[in-house]
């Protein structure tokens, strides 16, 4: 995006992608859907050191701007009742050719199989090192949108936060974002494979850490989907500490569970039956279990005292959390470079003139749903604008 923006504003531009295509990571996204971005994108749905750096970047360039700009490169696209956007191939290859094409069309000089090993600033240059001092090139602006350390297969491993460091930026811990949760369920192992919409809460102790709504997939190790992924980044930067999580099961079924229990509550329907009717069928024995209850008892059995205790374990069924999986799980990563040292208008550094940053390269982290890859777009159309843009001129690469 950062390439395209820049041509298209007249800049001469040179791409450098380590990967033998460019658009690699957005292949894995939305499960090869390619979940493009969000219709509730809002600078509140993120996680950043300033709230008010992603509202003055979205009002210049958000969701809107972004799906009109791909609409105009030849990638129409949808969204879902809850917001998630796609194309319409439901392809995340399309996408990537699609953007590919643009590139050529757009004159942009694509080199694959190149790594930036290392850049440093001139007087009026930046110089750009390509595996060695034997292999450079000198440009005026340079647009870093390297990733953080989600997906390494794929190329981010992090490899260039070193250099942002050495050339005067903060860089924060990076860890896990968007992951599944490893989690103690021993005595959820019946579970496993089960998947629904539900709400959770993250605690530490007593203080409550971080809630999110969404579906849910219970695993042999813990807890995976959009639920729980949404909490992730606040479980990895807290390693070792004692957090639980609570599952409301009922959190999208409540009010009809309800109204069913109290239209049948003098009859002897099998608990397991009155369960079942709002939730998956592996769900009510193991509920029913952890209660303390017969797989016989029938609801008109059931105390009143009894049967809102039940109602209370499936509002909030708890599970120590142990802490994530590996980068290698991430859909993102959290850390890097703070967003109070870019300008939210170009993505240009504070600290080191004619450097822009985009993507997750910024310490900025979103939920589930499209909302990470729209930042992505954001950012990487300003930071290309801010290059082209440059009171310094930027008609050179």
């Amino acid at each position: 995006m950062a390439a395209l923006e820049a041509a298209r504003l007249g800049a001469q531009v040179l791409l450098f992608d380590t990967n033998a295509m460019v658009g690699r990571k957005l292949l894995v996204t939305g499960n090869g859907r390619c979940n493009i971005s969000n219709v509730h994108v809002a600078a509140e749905r993120y996680v950043c050191a300033d709230r008010r750096f992603l509202e003055a970047a979205f009002s210049l360039c958000g969701h809107r701007e972004t799906i009109e700009g791909l609409h105009d490169l030849g990638i129409p696209t949808y969204a879902t009742p809850d917001g998630w956007c796609y194309p319409l191939s439901d392809s995340a290859a399309t996408v990537a050719d699609a953007l590919a094409a643009a590139l050529e069309l757009a004159g942009v000089e694509v080199h694959l199989k190149t790594k930036i090993s290392d850049l440093k600033p001139g007087r009026s240059v930046w110089t750009l090192f390509a595996g060695g001092p034997a292999h450079t090139c000198e440009v005026d602006r340079v647009v870093v949108a390297t990733g953080g350390k989600a997906y390494p297969a794929l190329g981010s491993k992090g490899d260039f936060f070193p250099v942002l460091e050495r050339l005067g930026h903060t860089i924060e811990p990076i860890r896990p974002a968007l992951v599944p949760l490893v989690a103690d369920v021993r005595h959820l192992h019946k579970l496993q494979g089960v998947r629904l919409d539900v709400g959770l809460t993250l605690f530490r102790e007593d203080r409550v850490l971080g809630r999110s709504k969404g579906n849910l997939l219970f695993t042999q190790s813990g807890l995976s989907g959009p639920a729980a992924m949404d909490l992730s980044h606040l479980v990895s930067t807290r390693a070792g500490q004692p957090l639980t999580l609570a599952i409301d099961l009922l959190a999208c079924v409540r009010d009809p569970l309800r109204e069913l229990i109290a239209r049948k509550r003098a009859l002897p329907v099998p608990l397991p039956v009155v369960l079942g009717s709002v939730l998956p069928a592996k769900l009510p024995p193991v509920v029913i279990g952890l209660a303390g209850f017969s797989p016989e008892a029938r609801l008109n059995e059931l105390p009143e005292p009894d049967l809102e205790r039940l109602m209370g374990l499936l509002g909030s069924l708890e599970v120590r959390v142990l802490g994530t999986r590996g980068f290698q799980h991430a859909q993102l990563s959290t850390g890097g470079v703070p967003v109070t040292e870019v300008s939210p208008e170009t993505m240009a550094s504070r600290v080191a003139p004619g450097l822009h940053l985009a993507g997750e390269v910024l310490d900025v982290v979103g939920p589930c749903g499209g909302f990470n890859l729209q930042f992505a777009f954001t950012s990487g159309a300003l930071a290309g604008r801010g290059a082209a843009t440059s009171p310094m001129g930027a008609t050179r690469p």
